[in-house]
């Protein structure tokens, strides 16, 4: 690994950590916040849902403005306004104030996601992206898990404004480390689609607006039947105007490639399955259990902790066995540990007993977190690598938006807060419903291509998997650093 190669892969994973930290931290800090700002239920579950709307809808908008201007500079301003964001998170004294600011914060982190994927794939060549992918993945998962345990801590030990505070100095060190190590990249555009990314953004919006209020206004309300259909007209607009767009944000070909396609639905299962439980999963321990917000976050580390360690395996792994067995593997370890928590939980259940199953759940997600990014970012060809990230990012925020949304509605349905009982009912059934997730996702990883070349083959043979003649773009700027270059196997820029 070359000293560059390092650069990127430390700041794009410690840029990717804030980001997938600040999605769950706040999960067991939110009784701490309504009493700081006596806030209503309702107004506090926006502060979660204003950052997963905004994270949701622009991540294709900041995938394609990185390509067209620059990845460095996109990023770099991704992280700028994360970074304010966050001071001013922590500055709110209102409850509106903070939703505001935690929806530029998703804004921000909807920019830096993307970016922070396809500047790791353009640095590392094929045989060594697996490794690279394990390693960022093992902290980005370890982030997203052990959210609520530092929540926790910083809640009980310290005023809930910290879990904002602590990104300031972080992203301020990502920003001039970024500006001076990172090379700048493009994309293949020569001109940003615009009509692309009015259209997406707008589909997006819908889709994500009715999965935010479903549970709360009804799935047959108005609101939320309005918004299912005017989302997906306006998709459906999009990719009519993408087939014929001559610098399409999303070619749509990258769908009749199995491998793309069969490792983003894996993606977004497993997404789903994660976040269902991890919604859930520390309330059980308070509500049920009886442990406080820290202990609640201890509780969560034999889950987390696989997730540093079995990552960076799982990557090497990759790189020699291919994705397709690590990927159907992972999710069906998934899905067992997940069955097993729903058998277990219960009003008399044994923390001790349920830490074998944790485990194993948490090792089946680990085990599929960076094979499944190596899959779609190795479906494409190099130079379009970040608009693959782009769709990769997007859906595997959907993934966990619909896996709380579905998890929420199944509990409502077979359960309720009112005892530790139904409690107990309604968190059993999620919980076997995020199994089916990660099943699906198991099955239909199957389909994946069997073990890829790597090296100079590996190039031409994705290429021609994604469609080897077809309209790359208007061009590629020319990268500055030839090592770079010449690592991903960058076309010449007249291509």
């Amino acid at each position: 690994m070359t000293v560059a190669q390092r650069w990127v892969l430390t700041l794009t994973s410690l840029a990717a950590f804030m980001i997938a930290l600040d999605g769950t931290i706040v999960t067991t800090a939110l009784t701490t916040i309504q009493k700081s700002l006596h806030s209503s239920v309702e107004s506090l579950e926006w502060t979660i849902s204003a950052y997963i709307l905004t994270f949701a809808v622009l991540m294709l908008t900041g995938s394609a403005l990185g390509d067209r201007y620059g990845r460095r500079k996109v990023f770099v301003a991704g992280l700028t306004l994360f970074t304010a964001a966050s001071a001013a998170c922590g500055l709110s004294t209102t409850t509106a104030e903070l939703i505001t600011a935690r929806a530029v914060q998703g804004a921000g982190a909807a920019v830096i996601m993307p970016l922070a994927v396809a500047q790791l794939g353009a640095a590392f060549p094929p045989q060594a992206r697996g490794r690279a992918m394990g390693l960022s993945a093992g902290i980005i998962g370890l982030a997203t898990a052990g959210g609520p345990f530092v929540g926790g801590v910083v809640a009980q030990g310290l005023a809930w404004q910290w879990l904002f505070w602590v990104n300031v100095p972080v992203g301020l060190l990502v920003i001039v480390s970024a500006l001076l190590f990172i090379t700048e990249t493009h994309g293949p555009q020569a001109r940003l689609d615009f009509p692309g990314v009015v259209l997406t953004t707008g589909g997006v919006f819908g889709l994500v607006w009715a999965l935010v209020r479903g549970n709360d206004v009804g799935w047959t309300s108005p609101e939320t039947l309005g918004s299912l259909v005017g989302g997906a007209v306006v998709i459906a607009a999009f990719v009519w105007w993408e087939q014929r767009a001559k610098a399409p944000m999303v070619p749509m070909r990258f769908f009749a490639n199995r491998a793309f396609s069969a490792a983003n639905f894996a993606s977004f299962t497993l997404t789903a399955a994660m976040y269902g439980l991890l919604f859930f999963l520390a309330q059980y321990y308070q509500r049920v259990l009886g442990y406080g917000p820290f202990g609640a976050g201890i509780r969560m580390m034999p889950f987390s902790a696989t997730l540093l360690v079995f990552g960076p395996l799982s990557g090497r792994l990759a790189d020699r066995l291919g994705e397709r067995r690590l990927i159907s593997g992972g999710l069906a370890a998934t899905a067992l540990g997940l069955a097993a928590i729903s058998v277990l939980a219960g009003p008399d259940a044994s923390y001790p007993a349920m830490v074998p199953a944790l485990v194993l759940t948490g090792t089946g997600i680990s085990t599929v977190i960076p094979p499944v990014q190596k899959a779609v970012v190795g479906a494409v060809r190099p130079q379009e690598i970040g608009q693959a990230s782009g769709v990769f990012s997007m859906l595997r925020q959907f993934g966990g938006l619909f896996g709380t949304t579905v998890a929420v509605a199944v509990f409502a349905g077979s359960g309720s807060y009112a005892t530790v009982t139904t409690f107990s009912d309604g968190f059993a059934t999620a919980m076997a419903v995020a199994a089916a997730f990660a099943t699906a996702g198991a099955l239909v990883a199957l389909l994946l291509p069997a073990r890829r070349r790597t090296g100079a083959g590996a190039g031409a043979g994705a290429e021609a998997e994604a469609g080897a003649g077809a309209e790359a773009g208007s061009g590629t700027t020319p990268q500055p650093d030839l090592a770079v270059s010449a690592a991903v196997g960058a076309a010449p820029s007249g291509e």
